[in-house]
């Protein structure tokens, strides 16, 4: 299988991260009192799984190039758990203009009839890239 063309590199992935860090963290850290994690861990398995999901109720819905758009998101705060970063999967569908590319995020829509995908791991502390 080749590459895909949206690879980057490790050297630019460690560079968005330092980026992220270096503009984000710290404020984050310090509005919340504590550092908050940054990555999120999924399986293969799992991403594969809800991708193939994804894909069948879209073909169902007769969506022909569904898309994923990733959220960040927060956990409420509980008496036993602070309030955590987190991300989840929504699926996506192509905007009904046939003027406009594929591909595109802003021609893009979130589908509200599938259900969105959470409950990753994050490292506590956060795991460098």
């Amino acid at each position: 299988m080749a590459k895909p063309n949206k690879c980057i590199t490790v050297v630019e992935a460690k560079a968005l991260q330092n980026k992220w860090k270096e503009t984000r963290a710290l404020e984050i850290e310090q509005a919340q009192g504590y550092q908050d994690t940054r990555e999120f861990w999924y399986s293969l398995d799992e991403l594969q799984e809800y991708l193939d999901y994804v894909k069948d109720q879209s073909n169902a819905q007769g969506i022909s190039k569904p898309g994923i758009r990733i959220y960040f998101g927060a956990y409420a705060k509980t008496p036993v758990k602070k309030s955590e970063a987190t991300v989840f999967l929504a699926p996506t569908k192509k905007k009904n203009n046939p003027l406009e590319e594929d591909g595109d995020a802003v021609n893009n829509e979130n589908n509200y009839d599938i259900d969105p995908m959470n409950i990753g791991t994050g490292g506590d502390p956060p795991i460098n890239y």
